[in-house]
């Protein structure tokens, strides 16, 4: 097992179990406990977890950046849960905007069975993966994040972007406060996501359970202005001010 493969499937196991002792992830990954503590350092030392006496768990991701590489099996499961209802709000022959979360790239996986879908993404690796299918995708053009090397944006992004109207827009976000305000850490994908919102008939918030009861740096909008949240948890008693309707329990 190479080192990256194993760092995503460290990063795969604390997402499951949120805390775990070395003795754990070695058992269950057949390696030795001295090989994972050298991993754990290697991702404690970018940020992506924090260790104790013993054991360890995900860090707490509101200002750092986790690339997609180890995003996209952060909470993998419960994403790929909430993509498929998330998929079910798609009609065929929809426009469909995407963002660069790993939340939307389980989305677009999904949409190459979907009849005469249209998409148009900033991210870099949902182009990548649409490539293999005969699907029509726009790219947004722009430059590459330098917070989140996945996601294009900028000037040319923004421009492209206000020319375009989408059935419907999915994205997510790093928190997501009991209050209703919904927040990001990238004020670049902040400004893009905007125009993705703007310009769709209908909204959807991609949320796993990981991102409720927080605040990051940069408030992205209300859930009140939005037509649906998808989240693997029952939302109706989450939220202080409750629209049940605008709800998907995936």
């Amino acid at each position: 097992m190479y080192k990256c493969e194993r760092e995503k499937e460290i990063l795969d196991l604390l997402g499951e179990n949120e805390y775990a002792t070395v003795e754990y992830l070695a058992r269950k990954m057949n390696i030795s406990p001295s090989s994972i503590r050298r991993d754990l350092k290697n991702l404690e030392d970018r940020g992506l977890v924090n260790r104790s006496y013993g054991g360890v768990k995900i860090a707490e991701a509101s200002g750092k950046h986790i690339p997609f590489s180890l995003r996209s099996h952060e909470n993998s499961p419960q994403k790929k849960q909430i993509a498929k209802a998330a998929a079910r709000l798609v009609h065929p022959g929809d426009v469909v905007f995407l963002d660069a979360s790993s939340s939307a790239y389980f989305v677009a996986e999904l949409l190459p069975a979907i009849g005469g879908i249209t998409v148009v993404t900033n991210s870099v690796d949902v182009l990548s993966l649409l490539s293999h299918y005969d699907i029509k995708v726009f790219c947004t053009g722009g430059s590459l994040s330098e917070e989140n090397k996945g996601a294009l944006v900028g000037g040319y992004a923004l421009d492209f972007l206000k020319t375009l109207h989408a059935d419907i827009a999915f994205f997510s976000v790093q928190a997501v406060s009991s209050s209703g305000e919904f927040y990001d850490c990238y004020p670049d994908e902040v400004a893009t996501r905007k125009w993705m919102m703007k310009n769709a008939s209908r909204r959807v918030l991609l949320c796993d359970s990981s991102k409720l009861g927080k605040r990051s740096t940069f408030l992205q909008g209300e859930v009140r202005d939005i037509e649906y949240v998808v989240s693997n948890r029952d939302l109706k008693d989450f939220f202080e001010s409750p629209t049940p309707e605008k709800y998907v329990m995936a």
